[in-house]
């Protein structure tokens, strides 16, 4: 089978199209042939060596992955063969087969499509855990949200909206993103690259700044975020795609009872109880048709380099997906 692979850190240009054995199910495995590959910001990180955790070389990258079950091994009771899944997985997804444990899987309805299904295992759930585990979103709160546009920002922008924020005040680069998340349900609308964009947020909210803010951008953009909180607020950070790190003072949070809080999916999925209920949550929004998961475009999985270079190029609308 084909699978992409990097030997070394760097550029996208290290990842390499290759071809290794066909994956074997251990007890309570099954194998996937994959349909679809959820490309993230984790995996140019997982790619650059700057990951919150360790990545060991040689190393294959994807984290979630949607396709048919075509093998099934000893023990596995609730899957069998031909059944569509999605899955969040450690690492290996970008690949043309994968094994994965019984317990990391997730039937998909026949009608969501396989490309839109890889949009819920990081970034539905990311969203989700982000506003309402983390930021503690309540009904009538305001809530600022960065790259509205992107992975995790168009489905941020759709759930504030559905747990009932009285404001949604979303951030990207341009005039084109900007409508997009105003489709979605974004209420007020900011372009970050514009001088004082931070002063416009405040004067969004007569000057008391947003309950909830989330974050991934870092360096400057993380301060400015800071100096939009209400008392009480909560800045809850989940990347730094520019690749800076803010330096930060944090007793300035306490003059207003302000918290920054750091959210990294994993330690989510150790707690079943969160994650699969959320999930189930996050279907059943999909299938009223109150979530639309945004595909922002099908790729070969051979193109995967130049999917890292549009993702960190910042110039996508919603998920972008590879397709061996």
């Amino acid at each position: 089978m084909k699978v992409i692979k990097l030997e070394e850190y760097g550029g996208p240009e290290v990842l390499k199209l290759e071809e290794m054995d066909m994956p074997k199910p251990a007890e309570r495995e099954v194998i996937i042939e994959v349909k679809a590959i959820g490309v993230n910001y984790a995996d140019t990180a997982r790619r650059e060596g700057q990951y919150v955790i360790p990545t060991p070389l040689p190393f294959i990258p994807g984290a979630e992955v949607a396709g048919i079950i075509t093998e099934i091994g000893n023990g596995v009771k609730s899957f069998q063969v031909g059944m569509r899944v999605v899955s969040l997985i450690e690492s290996g997804g970008y690949a043309e087969f994968v094994a994965i444990p019984e317990s990391a899987l997730i039937a998909i309805p026949d009608d969501v499509d396989f490309s839109k299904a890889v949009a819920l295992p990081l970034q539905g759930l990311s969203a989700y855990h982000i506003l309402k585990t983390m930021g503690r979103l309540e009904k009538g709160e305001s809530v600022l949200i960065h790259a509205a546009a992107g992975g995790v920002g168009s489905i941020a922008v759709q759930l504030a909206k559905i747990f009932g924020a009285s404001k949604i005040i979303a951030t990207a680069s341009s005039d084109e993103k900007l409508k997009h998340a105003q489709k979605l349900g974004a209420t007020h609308l900011v372009n970050y690259t514009e001088d004082g964009w931070e002063e416009k947020v405040k004067a969004l909210t007569d000057g008391k700044g947003v309950d909830v803010a989330l974050e991934m951008v870092g360096g400057e953009v993380f301060n400015k975020t800071v100096k939009c909180l209400a008392p009480f607020g909560r800045l809850v950070i989940f990347g730094a795609a520019s690749g800076e790190q803010a330096s930060f003072n944090p007793g300035l949070l306490m003059r207003k009872n302000q918290s920054v809080i750091g959210f990294f999916l994993p330690q989510i999925m150790r707690k079943p109880e969160l994650f699969q209920r959320s999930l189930v949550e996050l279907l059943g929004y999909v299938n009223s048709g109150e979530l639309e998961l945004i595909v922002g475009g099908n790729y070969p999985l051979a193109e995967a380099a130049e999917v890292h270079q549009l993702l960190q190029g910042r110039k996508t609308i919603g998920k972008l997906v590879l397709n061996p």
